[in-house]
Parts: C-alpha cells; structure tokens; sequence
C-alpha cells in the first residue's frame, strides 16, 4: 500500500519537514561547558551528542534502540554488464544477511545495532533506464512507501544501506543528473569491472541522461527515472526518520544518491542525517562536497550494506556516554579556568 497518493503528495511531503529542537542542543552545549574538560577539546564528539539531542528532542540523548536497514533491489541496466557480479548475487546475498554471514552482520552485533533486511520485488528487476523510466509512478511511490513504513517510530538511530547489483550505475546516474557531468564524471568501478565495464558504464549513464532530458530539473522525477527500488526506500527511509525525530547515518554513495533529492527540493532536508563514511567509491567525495556533508570516518570501504553506517554508531555512543556520564567541575571537585 502507498503512503503516498501521488507525486504531488510525496513532494509536499519533503517540502514540509519539522524543525529540530534547538532548545534540546543549546543544554547539550551548555552542559558541555561545565563538564571536566577543556572547552571543545572532544571536538566532534561534542557536535555529535548537540546533533542527537536536536533530532532526538531531548537534552540528554540515547542510543538505546539502534536499528540498521537495508534494503534491496534489482536493476534492468545490469543486462548491460555494468557490473562484475550477475543481479542473481542480489537475491543470494539477501539469504547470507538472513542467515548471519555477510560483513553487516558481523559490524552490527559490534555496535549494538538491530538488523533489517527488506527486499524489495528482486524477481522483477527495474526496467533498464536507457529505454523507459526505471519505475512507474506507482512502483516509485510503493518503494518509497516501504522505506517510510520500515522505520521505526521509537528508534533512537537509523543507520541506512543498500543491496543491489548495478546500483552504482544507478546512483552515478542521479548524480549527474541532479548536478550535472556525464558518466565519465561520476562512473567508478562498482564491484571491479575493468576498464571496458567502466567504459560502459559511461555510455549507459549518457545515455540513459539523454532519454530522460526532458525530467532532469524534477529530483523526484529524476529518482523514478533512473533510481531504483532500493534507493526509492532509503530516500522514503530518510523521510519518514525525520518525521519521527530520528537521527540517520547515511552509508556510501549509493546511499548518499539515494536521498540528494529531498536536498535539492528543500536545502536543510538533510540536517537530520550525518555522512558515516567517505566510500572508496569514485563520485561520493564529490557528491558529499555537493550536498554538504562532512563524513565521520574514512576507512577505504565500498561494500554498501550499511557497512559504514553502521561502522559509526560506537562513535556516537562514546559522543552520548562522554556527555551523560563525565563529571562536571563541581561534581568532581575540579578547579574550572579562572
């Protein structure tokens, strides 16, 4: 079932967002003023409990509920060998997560995080966007609508990933077309393919950009277009996290392409989420630099799967655990500066 009953619902929908709770960031602030350390000297673990807090509601921020999504798809533009790995690993990789032994599985025990894995239709790939719309309207607004519903309304974070064969194709493809340069400026290697698979890849971002010339000033247009399923549900994801006063850590470039839209169509869409990580993915440095997102960590990863996400929720829980547990100059009886 549909959340949203047409585009024009879904787009009024990311244009009309609450507002943070400053009242909550300004006590974090002031509480890290008094606490026995010199001013500042935690660095951006003090912006990460004031962000929390703002999102959260409350001046004293908790992660006690952290959940990691991950959403799958299959895309029609891997017939054009785009990618190294054929879209039947989508499905197969869907069973591995289920069964405990991909890389997410291992990172989310570590940092306490509930994993979600929701395929999206993967016996039905997206039609291959270099010759129709990769969705229908209905289909895009369903994926969406799957991603907003996922979300739970009493999570503290939501750290959000992808699975899907081809998806940097994809996601390459909505990058230049919501800000500008062809393959050659946002097509990397993916999963490995060599110098002709990235050659191709190119060409099929052109030509897929040429297509659909006539939707590329629409960001929504543009995500039904050339996105796919499981971009469609993060970006719902994404929506839905704000709706409900969630924090969200975005994962590598697919993710970062999944949810560009909601930034283009209102400037601050995006407050509510932090960058985990800067993928090793060619493009994600440049479309982070152009959504204005400074990433938490840089580890050299381009798994996708909310690995990097994920990966940074220990850093958040020691930003919460230094800002509700240390002393302050009073309680430890500790001489403040003069």
């Amino acid at each position: 079932m549909n959340t949203f009953s047409d585009l024009a619902a879904l787009n009024a929908a990311c244009l009309n967002l609450p507002a943070g709770n400053d009242a909550a960031a300004t006590a974090v602030r002031e509480r890290q003023a008094t606490l026995t350390k010199p001013p500042g000297s935690l660095g951006r673990l003090e912006d990460m409990a004031a962000w929390l807090a703002t999102w959260q509601g409350r001046a004293m921020p908790r992660l006690d509920k952290v959940e990691t999504l991950v959403f799958a798809g299959n895309h029609g533009i891997a017939s054009q060998g785009v990618s190294s790995y054929p879209p039947s690993v989508t499905v197969q990789m869907v069973a591995n997560f289920s069964h405990g032994g991909a890389a997410i599985n291992q990172i989310a025990r570590a940092a306490g995080s509930v994993l979600r894995v929701i395929p999206l239709d993967l016996d039905t790939p997206t039609e291959d966007f270099t010759v129709a719309p990769a969705m229908t309207e209905s289909g895009f607004l369903l994926a969406v609508s799957t991603g907003y519903e996922a979300v739970s309304s009493d999570a503290d974070l939501i750290c959000l990933g992808e699975m899907g064969i081809g998806n940097t194709t994809v996601s390459a493809a909505l990058a230049a077309a919501l800000f500008g340069g062809g393959g050659a400026r946002w097509a990397g290697r993916g999963t490995g393919v060599d110098d002709a698979g990235l050659r191709r890849k190119q060409s099929v971002i052109d030509a897929g950009l040429a297509r659909h010339a006539a939707l590329l000033d629409d960001p929504l247009l543009v995500a039904m277009a050339l996105g796919g399923r499981e971009l469609a549900a993060m970006l719902g994801a994404t929506l839905a996290a704000r709706r409900h006063g969630i924090p969200v850590l975005l994962d590598g470039f697919v993710c970062t392409a999944a949810v560009a839209p909601l930034a283009l169509l209102r400037p601050d869409a995006l407050d509510h989420t932090m960058l985990a990580h800067n993928s090793a993915e060619a493009g994600h440095q440049g479309l982070a630099e152009a959504l204005g997102l400074r990433p938490l960590l840089d580890m050299g990863m381009r798994l996708g799967e909310a690995s990097g996400a994920t990966l940074a929720v220990p850093l958040l829980r020691a930003a919460v655990e230094c800002h509700t547990g240390m002393a302050t100059f009073a309680e430890a009886t500790v001489d403040n500066r003069a």
